[in-house]
């Protein structure tokens, strides 16, 4: 399997970017400290997606940092990304393990506990749990699941498989980060707090310091 790290999930979305190019802001994101960068793209045609996605992948060439595609299966085979993050209206995981094959970097989304139950450990790398904050980036009609909520989840995924790594998602700022580390999260999905940032490179690099002293101080204690 691709080697990924959850601990700073930079998100770069055409509608969240300040109009500036999504490639830009994945290097500048990297080069701030994100570990893994996923291309989030709603309501285009197929072939933007992909120009889009080639364009991104080739901006974080060399970094060792994978590109991981929104949803779309076929457009992460075009590109040949490191792998897919899927919700529970997408692909099954199982159906992309197929796809991808074995090397390829699968994430799901959880939102409940039914979810959770259903996760497809097998397949899967990496759950992303959310939102647990009220978030902009996107319509969400489900409740935000909250600290407590994101705790109970990452211990019911983990029931299922111990260790599964988990990235929690939705809301989370510098001043957030403490609570969702210490309630299991091994890593932040962010969108807004990158990316519309006047300076992305420097807003990754506080959200990298905080998510790796947040990590710390759950192992010393």
């Amino acid at each position: 399997m691709t080697p990924f790290d959850l601990r700073l999930y930079g998100l770069v979305d055409p509608a969240r970017n300040n109009g500036r190019p999504l490639a830009d802001l994945a290097r500048e994101a990297v080069q701030g400290g994100a570990t893994l960068i996923q291309l989030r793209v709603k309501d285009t045609v197929t072939r933007s997606f992909v120009e889009e996605a080639r364009a991104v992948h080739a901006a974080l060439r060399g970094t060792g940092v994978p590109l991981i595609i929104n949803d779309r299966v076929d457009v992460a085979l075009a590109v040949s990304a490191g792998g897919v993050h899927l919700g529970q209206d997408d692909m099954d995981p199982r159906d992309a393990r197929l796809q991808l094959g074995p090397n390829a970097v699968i994430g799901q989304t959880v939102k409940s506990q039914a979810h959770a139950d259903a996760v497809s450990v097998g397949a899967v790398d990496y759950v992303g749990i959310g939102g647990v904050f009220e978030t902009l980036s996107k319509e969400n009609p489900d409740p935000p699941v909250g600290v407590e909520g994101l705790r109970a989840l990452c211990a019911r995924v983990r029931a299922r498989r111990a260790g599964l790594p988990v990235c929690a998602i939705a809301g989370i700022g510098e001043d957030r980060i403490a609570p969702v580390i210490g309630a299991g999260a091994d890593g932040i999905a962010v969108i807004s707090a990158i990316f519309m940032a006047d300076d992305p490179q420097g807003a990754a690099r506080r959200l990298r310091a905080a998510v790796d002293a947040a990590l710390a101080e759950r192992n010393r204690t």
